[in-house]
């Protein structure tokens, strides 16, 4: 029985499953700031298994993600700043001559329908992006710099429309969502577990597509779309549905973040932010799942521990990070386990082989 639960510890989704214990039992273990931090670090996660399955499976890479991470998250900010102020004129909309609530503050009020279209805005857009794109096969680095286009008209509008969205100060004083204080330890705790158990229903529904015969569509648009083609699929169906998922799942990302961090602006969704979320998939490791899981909650833990002790020099050793993995372990980190248990399978087969330890050449 023993042997038999290591064999499944070994697989990605049993590792999953042992990390998703860890960040359960961690919050006994950290303070209030740390577990809403690590928090923040949850929703990054749940956002790079979505972009893992349109890149890492398909081959399709967006530097657009934060488009549909900040509608995700400026769609729960409007609804958390209406609670807020019991439904008052926010004051940015005052300062700009307006007197009430504009009609889609005024819909976005009910609670429901914030958290249904800070997932289904997203996925609309992508999938009004995908149908003209792909229908016209656009791909490659032609997609990539069309998404990161995106990202630029996107924040630029945010930022124009100041009296809509606060403009580049975003949406700011978020502080009760369900008549609970944001503030209140126990509300982000909650915020927390929930984050936490989001995290592993989306890893799981994943999982299970990229395992069916829709992942191994997936897997042959990646590896050669036009042989796929020839023998009868329509691989701009594929992608577009693959593009509208994962659009669907950082709109999600995006609703949560926002509950953790209290705040959104435009500076948080900006082309930057949008190649990071593309990094952390890589230095995790892509077409894994789990590794881009790995990458977002170990970067960002990084990235917190070198700017709180190298206030100065923190930037340096992040980028050294990223030179060093990219150079000597191009498959990201999950590459490193599996080059250890390669090592380890051929030192048994030796040992067994010849009934010793190998011995090194003299």
């Amino acid at each position: 029985m023993a042997i038999s639960i290591l064999n499944k510890l070994r697989t990605k989704k049993g590792l999953f499953y042992l990390l998703a214990l860890l960040l359960a039992l961690l919050p006994l273990m950290m303070s209030n700031f740390y577990i809403n931090l690590l928090g923040q670090f949850l929703a990054f996660a749940i956002l790079v298994i979505g972009l893992d399955l349109l890149w890492g499976y398909t081959g399709v890479l967006s530097l657009g993600h934060g488009i549909f991470f900040g509608f995700g998250a400026y769609v729960m900010a409007i609804y958390v700043t209406i609670e807020s102020s019991n439904g008052a004129v926010p004051d940015f909309m005052l300062w700009s001559g307006m007197s009430e609530l504009p009609w889609m503050w005024v819909m976005l009020s009910n609670p429901f329908a914030a958290i249904a279209l800070a997932i289904i805005a997203p996925m609309i857009l992508a999938f009004i992006l995908g149908f003209f794109t792909f229908r016209n096969r656009i791909k490659g680095v032609y997609f990539t710099i069309l998404t990161q286009a995106l990202v630029l008209v996107t924040v630029t509008l945010i930022v124009s429309q100041q009296k809509f969205t606060g403009g580049t100060d975003g949406l700011t004083n978020l502080s009760t969502i369900f008549g609970f204080s944001l503030s209140d330890p126990r509300t982000q705790t909650v915020i927390y577990f929930i984050t936490l158990a989001l995290l592993v229903g989306i890893f799981l529904f994943c999982y299970r597509l990229v395992n069916s015969r829709f992942g191994k569509v997936l897997v042959a648009i990646r590896d050669g779309e036009n042989r796929l083609r020839f023998s009868g699929y329509n691989t701009s169906y594929y992608k577009i549905l693959v593009f509208t998922i994962s659009a669907g799942i950082a709109g999600l990302a995006g609703m949560m973040y926002v509950l953790q961090i209290g705040i959104i602006s435009p500076s948080m969704i900006d082309i930057i932010p949008s190649i990071e979320m593309a990094l952390w998939v890589a230095l995790g490791g892509r077409a894994t799942l789990l590794g881009p899981v790995l990458g977002a909650i170990l970067v960002n833990t990084g990235t917190t521990y070198f700017s709180e002790n190298y206030p100065d020099l923190w930037n340096y050793f992040i980028g050294l990070v990223f030179i060093i993995v990219i150079v000597f372990l191009p498959g990201g980190l999950m590459s490193l386990g599996e080059k250890i248990s390669k090592k380890w399978r051929n030192f048994n087969a030796k040992r067994t082989n010849t009934g010793t330890f190998p011995e090194k050449n003299s």
